[in-house]
């Protein structure tokens, strides 16, 4: 093996991520779709901005007091919740890191363009008034163990909503949507979890792909094992441990909690893709609140093989980026889970003997929007998906206005609202041909 050289296990976070480029024709995939009867519910809408510098906050937290219902601002700050009637006299609670949480009722988002802005913390944290720990690697340490302490125990039930985008040279090429179920496993067990998908859609523009058609391998899965905690041997296991170096960033808060910032990068003298980023530990519990890493992919040749499964012969594939973000919201009795995740990659793809190449731009979020234990709720076998999913195009749902029903989304932002109201039109037109 050359020196700086790790022998990867196939257990990497980056190997759960495949890649599949290919010439364009049909695969075999699958899409899920149904109408579900809805309960009554209001509909409320807003956005965030921070008040120091009137910018958007991008994946703050949206929750419904004395519930598990809850949604993130999407890129552009902006939010959509949908809450029973019964919950309509509720609070909802703001939170975002380094920013004061704010409580609103929902009634006051009942107008439109409602904005809230969050005030920056203003208090110094010292490291003496929280008593930051000596040794970072001892901290992340302490974080990765004793998951029964400090995360949800037991089985869980999750709604969640899914939203996969490729996009061709900054143009979109491709969108998925779902809305499904996660058998959530306890975090003190190894058992993995399971996705039941529970409604779908899905469009590709093949003529702007080209001779080429990119497609990710792994659906919601890809967003799942981003939880860090339940699957730490992605990055953390104990081999590879030990070729990271940990450091103390500023301390901030969150939901008005105080929180160390680990940085982490991999050593200088490992030549192997490993990862880089954040680390936010929450002070008290020792428990992680959220990361954000990215893979090392500046040796190109080597990142990409972690990824890309099957290609064409003559085409080349190089990673450009691997970025990802997972976040994690505490339950009443202060019990830790998953509760938000996103990556993002970005691929130069070239045929072999031609001039120019191509970037590719892959980015899938998964947002957890209500949860409940899970006593008796068996998985249905029938619209269970396993970790090689591929989603089908089915673009029927996208002449739907209403095609969500009472399941709370991401709220797209404004490149994808463009692209669905496209693929609306679209449909519009082969309907009215169909009806000549």
């Amino acid at each position: 093996m050359k020196k700086g050289y790790l022998k990867l296990r196939k257990t990497s976070l980056a190997s759960s991520l495949i890649l599949l480029v290919f010439l364009v024709f049909n695969q075999n995939s699958y899409a899920l779709n149904f109408q579900d009867t809805s309960q009554s519910f209001d509909e409320y809408k807003g956005r965030i901005i921070g008040n120091d510098t009137k910018d958007p906050l991008v994946f703050a937290d949206i929750s419904v007091t004395d519930s598990n219902i809850s949604t993130i601002t999407n890129k552009e700050g902006e939010f959509t919740l949908k809450v029973p009637k019964s919950l309509s006299e509720k609070n909802v609670k703001i939170s975002f890191l380094g920013y004061e949480t704010k409580e609103v009722s929902l009634q006051s988002l009942k107008g439109d363009n409602t904005i809230i802005a969050l005030n920056v913390i203003t208090t110094q944290l010292s490291q003496v008034n929280i008593n930051v720990p000596k040794d970072a690697r001892a901290l992340v340490k302490a974080t990765l163990e004793n998951r029964e302490e400090k995360y949800v125990n037991n089985k869980t039930l999750m709604t969640a909503f899914y939203r996969e985008t490729i996009k061709k040279r900054n143009k979109n090429a491709s969108l998925a949507e779902a809305v499904v179920k996660i058998y959530k496993e306890p975090y003190s067990t190894s058992k993995r979890d399971a996705v039941e998908l529970v409604k779908s859609r899905k469009n590709t523009n093949y003529s702007r792909l080209d001779t080429l058609a990119v497609k990710l391998q792994g659906g919601p899965y890809s967003a799942l094992y981003s939880d860090i905690v339940k699957y730490q041997d992605y990055i953390f296991d104990e081999e590879l441990f030990d070729y990271y170096n940990f450091s103390f960033g500023n301390s901030t808060q969150i939901n008005d909690r105080q929180v160390y910032v680990v940085n982490f990068e991999q050593q200088p003298n490992i030549v192997t893709p490993l990862y880089r980023g954040k680390l936010y530990i929450d002070a008290e519990t020792f428990a992680l609140v959220s990361a954000n890493y990215s893979l090392n992919v500046e040796n190109k040749d080597e990142a990409v093989k972690l990824f890309l499964r099957k290609k064409p012969r003559l085409v080349r594939v190089e990673a450009e980026e691997a970025s990802y973000r997972v976040d994690y919201k505490t339950t009443p009795d202060g019990k830790w889970y998953y509760s938000y995740s996103n990556v993002q990659l970005a691929f130069r793809v070239k045929w072999r003997k031609k001039l120019f190449s191509s970037i590719y731009t892959l980015n899938i979020e998964m947002a957890v929007t209500d949860w409940t234990k899970n006593i008796t709720t068996a998985l249905n076998r029938d619209n269970k998906i396993r970790p090689t999913i591929i989603l089908t195009d089915e673009a029927s749902g996208f002449s739907d206005p209403e095609f969500w029903g009472e399941y709370n989304i991401i709220e797209p932002e404004k490149s994808i609202q463009s692209a669905i109201l496209k693929i609306s039109k679209q449909l519009e037109k082969i309907d009215k041909k169909k009806e000549r």
